[in-house]
């Protein structure tokens, strides 16, 4: 015969100790989640002081002590404006192709065929950007200036389609290269939240004698909106802040409407190229364009939260 074991009174038991283990481990677990929280307050409170502290004295330095001659806010405001054109042109052009290649893999390309071209996409947003940079200095830049010829050409009373560049190197050449390198990444975050999509929805539209192109707009957009928008404004932030591209590409010079021509220039590619023998109030300078460029990016952020927060109440299941 078998014996059983009989525990003694006062005992703990398996189950007994398992939880209590279980709930140690819950605690350090939780702990380390709200340290790693701290952690990234602290950091961005650090950040946030070190610009400070390093911009003032560019901030309130006299005119005569910027190394422009004017006053900073006269300085960086061109390029506040280079920066955010090249950013707002590249995704015009990047997020309707993301969405269109993220509709492509996730509802009408055959599974097999789908696989691959999510795998190239995501290969895409591998290249480092320096490679882009090169490739839009040596390859694209110089195949777009025929097409720049033509805009001049036909459309030149309108002053973004002024005298064009020989070289191909000018704001929109760089708008376009920063287009390719969103794309990816757009078109990676919206690919997932499509799939995501539930089936019932696209079912029960489909059910009811829509065509495809029909279920989508009102099953999957409506679903998809937060993602879409949290997709676009990541590569939004990835755009304000590029910085080896936009700097290998671009012909820098002063503020122009002409987007064909040289000038323009944008905060990422002039601290690159100044800072490394920058020092003293042109180092102050320098970061003090930076610190712009942190709270344009904030407030870009803010601003797409508050966006998906007015549709936070939908959800799959309503």
């Amino acid at each position: 015969m078998s014996e059983t074991t009989v525990t003694p009174p006062g005992s703990p038991s398996d189950l007994e100790r398992g939880g209590a283990a279980g709930r140690a481990s819950d605690k350090i677990f939780g702990g380390l989640t709200l340290a790693a929280g701290v952690l990234i307050f602290v950091v961005l409170a650090l950040v946030t002081l070190y610009l400070v502290l390093e911009s003032l004295p560019a901030m309130t330095a006299a005119p005569s002590q910027i190394s422009v001659g004017t006053s900073f806010w006269a300085y960086v405001g061109p390029l506040v404006v280079g920066t955010l054109i090249a950013a707002l042109i590249a995704l015009l052009v990047a997020t309707p192709v993301a969405v269109g290649v993220a509709l492509f893999i996730s509802h009408y390309a055959p599974a097999r065929f789908s696989k691959g071209v999510g795998y190239v996409v995501d290969l895409l947003a591998a290249i480092p950007s320096v490679v882009y940079g090169a490739w839009g200095f040596t390859v694209f830049g110089p195949a777009l200036v025929p097409g720049y010829h033509w805009l001049n050409k036909y459309l030149g009373f309108i002053p973004v389609f002024g005298t064009p560049s020989t070289t191909g190197r000018t704001l929109l050449t760089a708008a376009l290269v920063l287009a390719v390198m969103i794309l990816p990444i757009i078109t990676s975050q919206c690919r997932e939240i499509f799939i995501q999509t539930p089936s019932l929805h696209q079912e029960a539209a489909l059910a009811l004698g829509a065509t495809k192109w029909d279920m989508i707009r009102a099953a999957v957009f409506p679903f998809a909106r937060n993602g879409i928008v949290s997709a676009i404004m990541l590569g939004l932030g990835r755009a304000l802040g590029e910085t080896m591209a936009v700097t290998l590409v671009l012909s820098r010079g002063g503020l122009t409407p002409n987007l064909i021509g040289v000038g323009n220039n944008t905060i990422p590619a002039e601290i690159a190229l100044n800072f490394p023998e920058a020092f003293g109030m042109r180092q102050s300078e320098l970061i003090a364009a930076g610190l712009v460029l942190f709270i344009i990016t904030l407030v870009v952020n803010m601003m797409a939260r508050w966006i998906v927060s007015r549709y936070a109440e939908f959800s799959g299941a309503n």
